[in-house]
């Protein structure tokens, strides 16, 4: 028997709304199954996708995709979008080497309006779409579809405050699951779930004018009634609250509709159809679960966030594994915690990131200490430069790749102020299967131009170690930027060590070859020296580089080779290159890094390959180099 009979008919929205509205749930039934199937085999992002697959066949069915245009925040919930605009049978293929990315991206499907992967920019965009459309006299309507959790970022409301002084159709749908990868903080999460309470006085008219005539026949009923009516009192004290909860949106100029039940998909159908309709910004509140029809990912919601492959309804017989390595973020984690007991001084800052920075542990020991402040890279960094004006010593654990959207706060609120914040950054380099969203290739470029900041790239987890215990004991901005997953295994020390700021070391001795490698270029530079006779350089730091270093290798050496995983323009590289310009130094250099262009999506090995980055990959691109020249 076919297990997704309608499903099987839809390639297109244009098949989709072909269908009568009371099939639809039994669509969001087979679109989940298949959903479930298909990440079970290839892994990627879960829980968000279970919870939006009902919102997802409901704004297919009402709006005119692709004229009309959806525009998902972040995009870790685009899959049941994805499975229904075209591209069903590439499912297989999701985030892998040449296969589906896993955020909506232009260049992948004329249905994905706008290209995404970080958080709160879908309101921004669908503005803009809307104004855009209004100015060249389209009938189209755009819908920014928004996470509570991402809702809490200042881009989000600067959008928000655009769009309500504009006579212009959006419609902005925010997904209320209580949940953006970790559960939410602060303030206004808080006000969306005591909202989610509806006004109970009309409730308890109801109940009292229905009921009266039964109860007061029944023993006992009346007590029991009377302390029924007030718990509803309690309620509706709340509820006065919840009477202002369109008050916050309508005072941004939005017409406010909700809360509404995000999985029901056939009243999601009236209610859309509804406020399609209307003029001027609108604001739909949904309410639905994370991970909705997978009772793991319903339980777990941030450890089903995203997955490799899901487990089996049965639990495998317990295999005791091998002992792994530890990946950059454990021994991030291991340190901050170690350092902690020894500085009571320091605190951690994550934008939203507890898991994926390895800040779990740091939090169940040091819970006055730790501060999660939600998607807000820019507060993260402000509220840092703060913390050390008075003598407290922040630690910023982010990911490259969000460090960005925190640039002028790094720059303006730390740097020129000479503070001393530690900048923890993840997933600097490739980073796999998120693609170029995620990308760590540019920190090195924009950080090595701001005055007074330290830049330090380990080379193994040891090194990550003592370079973060180093710059910690700076008296000024500092950076360590460490990649995503497993290092060379090396064994970590458990003390915390201190080494010379701005000197590096030989790591092999060669000749007529040096290779200047940064960070985690050291390791597959060794390999490849191995065949080449090179010498080959651990540089430790990026700023102040080792000047001294540098010199010596080049009038040593006849070839100057920089590896560094990061953009090759304005990268460590261009430093090396800054300093035998400094000192007259001309000698042939060969600059290994990542080239002027968008990286893709897939194995990091196979990407690190495709740039001419892993070993063999250095090995052929020096030996063909040194023949050219």
């Amino acid at each position: 028997m076919n297990p997704s009979p309608l499903l099987d008919m839809i390639d297109t929205p244009q098949d989709l709304r072909r269908l009568e509205k009371k099939q639809l749930p039994q669509v969001a039934a087979e679109l989940r199954e298949f959903l479930l199937d298909s990440v079970g085999k290839t892994g990627g992002h879960f829980a968000s996708n279970l919870g939006a697959v009902e919102l997802t066949v409901a704004l297919h069915y009402v709006y005119d995709t692709p004229e009309d245009h959806l525009v998902w925040d972040v995009g870790h919930q685009s899959y049941p979008h994805k499975i229904l605009t075209g591209r069903k049978n590439q499912m297989h293929t999701m985030r892998q080497y040449g296969g589906l990315a896993g955020f909506p991206k232009r260049s992948e499907s004329e249905y994905d309006a706008f290209g995404v992967g970080h958080s709160s920019t879908s309101i921004g965009a669908a503005l803009g779409m809307a104004v855009a459309d209004k100015q060249l006299g389209n009938n189209r309507r755009s819908v920014a579809i928004i996470g509570d959790g991402a809702m809490t970022a200042g881009q989000a409301f600067e959008a928000l405050n655009c769009a309500g002084d504009m006579d212009v159709d959006l419609l902005v749908i925010l997904n209320d699951n209580e949940m953006s990868i970790s559960p939410n903080v602060g303030a206004l999460p808080k006000y969306l779930a005591s909202n989610v309470v509806r006004d109970m006085h009309g409730l308890l008219s109801t109940i009292k004018a229905q009921s009266s005539k039964v109860l007061d026949k029944l023993p006992g009923a009346m007590e029991l009634a009377q302390k029924v009516e007030n718990k509803i009192k309690t309620l509706a004290g709340e509820a006065e609250h919840a009477k202002q909860s369109l008050s916050l949106f309508e005072n941004f100029g939005f017409r406010y509709t909700g809360p509404v039940d995000g999985h029901n998909v056939e009243n999601l159908v009236d209610v859309l159809k509804d406020l399609r309709g209307r003029k001027g910004p609108q604001l739909l509140h949904v309410i639905t679960k994370k991970g909705n029809g997978y009772k793991f990912a319903e339980n777990d919601p941030v450890k089903y966030h995203a997955v490799a492959k899901l487990p089996s309804e049965v639990p495998a017989p317990e295999v005791k594994p091998a002992a792994a390595k530890p990946t950059y973020t454990q021994v991030f984690g291991q340190w901050l915690c170690d350092q902690a007991a020894a500085d009571e001084r320091l605190v951690a800052i994550t934008p939203a990131m507890r898991e994926g920075s390895g800040l779990v542990e740091f939090e169940q020991q040091f819970p006055d200490r730790y501060f999660d402040v939600g998607i807000a890279e820019q507060h993260a960094v402000t509220f840092a430069g703060g913390l050390a004006c008075e003598g407290i010593k922040p630690v910023v654990a982010i990911y490259s790749t969000f460090l960005q959207r925190a640039y002028d706060q790094l720059v303006h609120d730390v740097a020129l102020q000479n503070l001393p914040v530690l900048f923890a950054i993840d997933r600097a380099g490739i980073v796999g299967a998120d693609g170029p969203t995620h990308a760590g290739l540019y920190d090195l470029s924009f950080l090595r131009c701001v005055p007074n900041m330290i830049i330090a790239a380990p080379s193994d987890e040891n090194e990550c170690r003592l370079l973060l215990s180093t710059c910690y004991q700076a008296n000024s901005p500092s950076a360590v930027r460490y990649p995503r997953g497993t290092g060379t295994g090396a064994t970590v020390s458990d003390g915390l060590e201190t080494v010379e700021i701005g000197k590096g070391i030989i790591r092999r001795k060669g000749e007529k070859i040096a290779v200047i490698a940064f960070g985690s270029m050291v390791a597959p530079s060794l390999a490849a020296a191995g065949k080449l006779n090179a010498t080959v350089a651990d540089m430790r730091f990026v700023k102040p580089i080792d000047e001294e270093l540098i010199v010596r290798l080049a009038r040593s050496h006849d070839y100057i080779v920089t590896a560094e995983e990061n953009a090759e323009q304005g990268g460590a590289g261009s430093a090396v290159l800054e300093v035998l310009a400094k000192y007259g130094i001309c000698k042939p250099v060969l600059l290994l890094g990542v080239e002027d262009k968008v990286t893709e999506h897939g194995d990091p090995k196979k990407l690190l390959d495709d740039l001419g980055l892993s070993a063999e990959a250095i090995e052929k691109r020096i030996a063909g180099w040194i023949q050219a020249v």
